[in-house]
């Protein structure tokens, strides 16, 4: 069980810190250029690689083989970890509730943005699942 809880919080540190920074950059250069959805959107694919590339990493990070259930569970945990802080310290740092949050996610960019969590959670899962044992 230590083994998932240390894989699912260093999947999300590396996401969230890169995601920091990205999202950093995006709204101080991107958005006033080229305004937030498209922003959002010309960001997500990078975002998605990071993930990719964080999930792989934590996979075969360590001497210790995870087998499918508990690479779904490290996903899982980590979507987990991602949407708290997501739903706190980013909504707090960029001064929004709730409520408005969940408003600006009814678009394009917003329903990729869904996509790409679910992603974040199933790629530790697909990884062991594509692994060559």
């Amino acid at each position: 069980m230590r083994i998932l809880l240390n894989r699912s919080a260093l999947y999300f540190c590396i996401v969230f810190l890169v995601g920091f920074a990205f999202g950093t950059l995006r709204i101080l250069i991107l958005v006033p250029s080229v305004g937030e959805q498209t922003a959002e959107l010309i960001e997500l694919p990078f975002m998605i690689a990071v993930c990719f590339w964080a999930a792989r990493y934590i996979v075969y990070a360590s001497s210790t083989v995870i087998n499918r259930p508990q690479a779904l569970c490290v996903g899982g945990l980590a979507l987990l970890y991602l949407l708290v802080f997501e739903f706190t310290l980013v909504l707090w740092l960029r001064d929004l509730s709730l409520l408005e949050y969940m408003q600006t996610k009814y678009s394009i960019s917003g329903v990729a943005y869904a996509m790409s969590l679910i992603l974040y959670g199933v790629f530790p899962y697909l990884i062991v699942r594509l692994r060559k044992t």
